[in-house]
């Protein structure tokens, strides 16, 4: 029991320390003596009230402006509340600036490190209220290789938010825009300028001489009210427009593999991961083990990137997915990621080991060839109890094995092959429609019936006799007697017996000539069982 609440204790303990944590970052690592930057501090503990001790931001930064942020998330029907404090600061020197560690209440940040570069020298910038600045982190880059085009706007007067820019379209180039443009504040000289910084990450497709474009800033000055025809005082119409640029791109390096995809990048790296690891958990016959390989460039687009090499191991069957491409955006520019994940299977016992994978790339900084690599791996597969599979270390021999099972099953399924192929061309000599079965007596004896009768000179047996004669024929008697005139006289003599006082005078050898002589129809006609009507007592 007494290690039961320590155990709970210590989980309440770790959430509450988990709770009180203080995230702290900025929006930007690396700036210049006199620019301003954002820190945000962040936490999602409820049972934190007040706000962070900036006491001891004081030394190293002039802080400018503090603002609250609080919002409500939902996640998985559990509802989160988070607060974040956006801190304005201005570092007092330039070097190597560290923010310290803040607390609130129990809670505490961790330091964050700031690089602050010397203030250039004074220009044009403070002279005028509104000026553009561009600029290229090189004079030169490699074919598709990344150069990071840096636009500055200063004001040192109010602007309306109907501000435009122009769009960056470069002929033989590709644009990727990094991120949001970003807003602080900077001194010159002693004036204060907001600062509108925007970056874009510029791929050429064709080596030469390319130019860099100006841009135009358009908006309107809210300080220098101008008079319109209305009389109304409205913002003066600001229009500026940046300096065009030159770069230079050199071609594809002689000394680089004509057989490898080029690749040029400030630093390239390959990282394995495993789920689970099988260096931790052992591995059976038929466990699934999942590997992700990520490739990651600094200066490339996740669209550069190259397909990795496959694994093909003997032993292992694989099951790869859609590769994963995404991008993110640091300081120096983009970074391209690449995650390729594969299943693998193993299929037999023993040691198994993956090769290793080699990607080759060119080195923009130390301007060589360079090739990163993952060193082979190797995996220990132990036999599964559960599962039957081959084992590289024996080879089956299968004249020991029994093979009569098998011959039998496939002795059966041929039988049952022939048997059906037979019955269904036996069903192909069939009529589509077999002819339904007459149910009663055969015509034959319908027919001797009728004799009887009419030797008898009975008009009520022949009568009988003859209605079930006829339902045999093809033709009624209707039709028979329209085209046989003795049958029809004969008929109209029993009809006469039937229903008249000399019916015991009648005679059948009349009839029974007429039935022995009708002659064949031309054509068969449907049966009167046919087209389900009886034959008419008084044919006409």
């Amino acid at each position: 029991m007494i290690r039961v609440c320590a155990l709970v204790f210590s989980f309440l303990f770790a959430l509450q320390v988990q709770a009180a944590t203080l995230l702290a970052s900025v929006d930007r690592s690396r700036l210049i003596a006199g620019e301003t930057l954002e820190l945000t501090l962040e936490i999602e503990d409820v049972t934190q009230f007040g706000k962070p001790d900036l006491t001891p931001l004081q030394a190293d930064f002039e802080v400018r402006d503090t603002r609250q942020v609080n919002s409500l998330k939902s996640l998985d029907g559990q509802t989160q509340a988070n607060t974040r404090w956006i801190i304005t600061l201005r570092p007092r020197q330039s070097g190597t600036v560290q923010v310290p560690v803040l607390h609130l209440g129990e809670a505490q940040s961790q330091p964050v490190t700031l690089q602050v570069l010397p203030a250039e020298a004074a220009s044009d910038i403070s002279q005028a209220p509104v000026s553009i600045d561009a600029s290229l982190d090189a004079d030169s880059v490699y074919v598709q290789a990344q150069a990071v085009l840096t636009l500055r706007i200063y004001h040192s007067v109010s602007l309306y938010d109907d501000s435009s820019l122009s769009p960056l379209v470069i002929a033989n180039a590709r644009v990727e825009p990094l991120g949001e443009s970003r807003t602080y504040e900077k001194l010159i000289n002693g004036v204060r300028f907001g600062v509108i910084e925007m970056r874009y990450a510029i791929f050429p497709q064709q080596s030469g001489a390319l130019s860099i474009p100006a841009l135009t800033f358009s908006a309107t000055s809210a300080d220098e009210p101008a008079q319109g025809d209305s009389g109304a005082a409205r913002g003066k119409q600001v229009r500026v427009s940046s300096t065009p640029l030159p770069l230079q791109v050199l071609p594809i390096p002689a000394e680089y593999p004509a057989d490898q995809p080029w690749l040029p990048a400030r630093s390239l790296s390959l990282e394995e991961r495993w789920s689970p690891d099988p260096a931790q958990t052992p591995t059976q016959i038929g466990d699934s083990l999942t590997r992700s390989v990520i490739l990651s460039a600094d200066g490339l687009s996740s669209a550069q990137l190259p397909p990795l090499p496959a694994t093909e191991v003997n032993g292992l069957r694989r099951y790869p997915d859609q590769p994963q491409l995404r991008e993110e955006v640091s300081e120096r520019g983009l970074v391209g990621l690449r995650e390729e994940r594969e299943a693998l299977v193993p299929t037999h016992s023993g040691a198994l080991e993956l090769p290793s994978l080699e990607v080759v790339w060119w080195n923009t900084r130390e301007q060589h060839v360079e090739r990163t690599s993952l060193p082979a791996r190797g995996l220990k597969i132990e036999d599964n109890p559960a599962l039957t599979a081959d084992t590289p270390a024996s080879v089956v021999n299968l004249e020991n094995r029994p093979l009569w099972p098998w011959q039998l099953s496939t002795l059966l399924l041929a039988l049952t092959t022939l048997l059906g192929f037979a019955l269904w061309w036996r069903a192909r000599s069939q009529p589509a429609v077999m002819r339904a079965a007459q149910s009663g007596p055969s015509p034959r004896t319908l027919l001797d019936d009728l004799k009887r009768a009419c030797q008898a000179n009975d008009p009520q047996a022949t009568r009988q006799a003859l209605d079930a004669w006829a339902r045999q024929q093809p033709e009624t008697l209707a039709e028979m007697a329209a085209r046989f005139v003795p049958l029809s006289d004969a008929l109209d003599g029993l009809n006469g017996a039937l229903y008249s006082e000399s019916g015991q005078y009648w005679q059948g050898d009349e009839l029974w000539r007429a039935i022995g002589t009708i002659p064949a129809a031309e054509q068969a006609q449907p049966s009167a069982a046919e087209n389900g009507s009886l034959p008419p007592l008084y044919p006409k």
